[in-house]
């Protein structure tokens, strides 16, 4: 039998991990077909069965467990390896986090990341959920609590939402409203004015960063979370929270990687950041001088 290569591999264990093929496409970035079809490859090139496949998931045999042990070893190593390397040649810690999160640690860098650090600091954007399946990134965000067992986690408070508007804006400006488009809208805040305020939606944007500026400058009300539409001082709330939006955060690792030096640093540096704007996060309105 010829050498097997890494990947298919890498798709065996997602499919342990995650007990299925949906679960392992996901993270994978393929479809179930193609993650069944390397399965099955796999057991026909070792000569095992390695699965016990039900209407309710896949489920390792005694093959399987013993081939997912060894190849956890070999992931180990190789994580070992891999931080000898950045070691070397300085680090770079990844962090992936959706819009707001992101203008919150960019107003905070130096919090972040000094002069005096021997890595540097790689952030994604987006609304999607942060993988770290294999390694994608060091460091998520999520507004849930990690299920998968090979994440650590730890809760940084609530993050409360509301609508707003331009500061000192006619009562009138609350029947009108701007919107990420129904096809970007992948969190709950950015579906909100599609099920809310149908009808009344007089512009959308592709990015949600661009809400704050149209409320600014008077375009419509946006919903924004709570901590960053209480500290500007050019909007002001056009009502109550809404409580059905509001959700708990999480800063999330692997497991085996929360002990790098680097990776310890910058996670102790975040949760400090975040825990500091705990009652803003929350909706508590702050004062201003």
């Amino acid at each position: 039998m010829k050498n097997l290569d890494w990947d298919i591999y890498r798709c065996f264990m997602s499919v342990a991990r995650t007990g299925g093929l949906t679960g392992a496409a996901q993270a994978l970035g393929s479809s179930p077909a193609t993650v069944g079809r390397r399965m099955l490859e796999l057991e026909e090139r070792t000569g095992r069965s390695l699965f016990l496949r039900s209407q309710t998931g896949y489920q390792l045999t005694g093959d399987g467990e013993l081939l997912f042990e060894q190849l956890q070893e070999m992931e180990a190593a190789a994580r070992r390896v891999e931080s000898w390397r950045r070691e070397g040649e300085g680090a770079t810690v990844r962090i992936t986090v959706g819009t707001w999160i992101a203008w919150l640690l960019a107003e905070n860098f130096p919090a972040l990341c000094t002069e005096r650090d021997g890595f540097s600091l790689a952030v994604t954007v987006g609304e999607t959920r942060a993988s770290l399946a294999y390694r994608e990134t060091d460091i998520g965000i999520r507004a849930f609590e990690p299920e998968e067992t090979y994440l650590a986690a730890s809760p940084v408070g609530d993050v409360a939402y509301a609508a707003y508007r331009q500061k000192n804006a006619p009562a009138a400006a609350n029947t009108r409203w701007v919107a990420v488009g129904e096809e970007e809208a992948i969190s709950a805040y950015l579906r909100w004015p599609h099920q809310q305020a149908e009808g009344r939606i007089v512009a959308t944007i592709t990015r949600p960063r661009s809400l704050l500026d149209l409320a600014r400058a008077g375009a419509g009300c946006a919903v924004l979370p709570c901590f960053v539409g209480d500290l500007d001082p050019m909007l002001e709330r056009a009502g109550e929270e809404i409580p059905a939006l509001r959700h708990r955060q999480w800063i999330v690792m692997n497991n085996e990687d929360r002990h790098r030096r680097e990776i310890r640093t910058v996670v102790d540096r975040m949760t400090k950041l975040l825990r500091s704007h705990a009652d803003v996060f929350a909706g508590k309105r702050p004062r201003r001088g």
